[in-house]
């Protein structure tokens, strides 16, 4: 088939659109694929992670899964590991309406932000930029308003996160 949908373009447009974290120099179709924010400083994993908990039930995304991924690899070979947990997040009633309205969009389900050490010992809370997924949906449509509240709440989330902000 020679067609291809508007949303498995989206990838190739990663490559168009710089993220916010995008490291300086880089250009790189990863770094733009992709939003980072840096642990401020006094802020520690614990903290980060209870208050992107709090947030994600206050703004109605359900936690779905958790991945300890750093422990898992810790088990398997017996080594400490860098920090690396991921948070699988989920509005229901959008997901299903997305998967709906595309089947592609159920490859980006479900919403996931990991919390991830550097090499420095730094904490990064790490998404998919949906932005340029988003931009595929037509504006103004109800779809469109929708993935752009779930966008918004998983920043929220984030920042939160990041911010130790309760």
């Amino acid at each position: 088939m020679k067609r291809r949908s508007a949303i498995a373009a989206s990838a190739a447009a990663f490559c168009a659109f710089p993220a916010a974290s995008a490291r300086a120099g880089s250009g790189t179709a990863l770094d733009a694929s992709v939003v980072r924010m840096k642990l401020q400083k006094g802020i520690t994993p614990d903290v980060a992670v209870d208050c992107l908990k709090l947030r994600a039930n206050l703004r109605n995304m359900k936690q779905v899964g958790y991945l300890p991924l750093s422990k898992q690899v810790e088990a398997m070979v017996g080594k400490p590991q860098k920090l690396t947990e991921v948070f699988l997040f989920c509005n229901p009633l959008i997901a299903i309406e997305m998967v709906a309205a595309n089947i592609d969009f159920a490859a980006y389900l479900p919403c996931r932000i990991t919390l991830t050490e550097d090499e420095a010992g730094g904490f990064w809370l790490v998404m998919l930029n949906l932005t340029p997924l988003i931009a595929q949906i037509p504006a103004g449509s109800a779809l469109r308003a929708k993935a752009e509240s779930v966008n918004d709440i998983l920043m929220s989330i984030m920042h939160a996160g990041a911010a130790g902000a309760l």
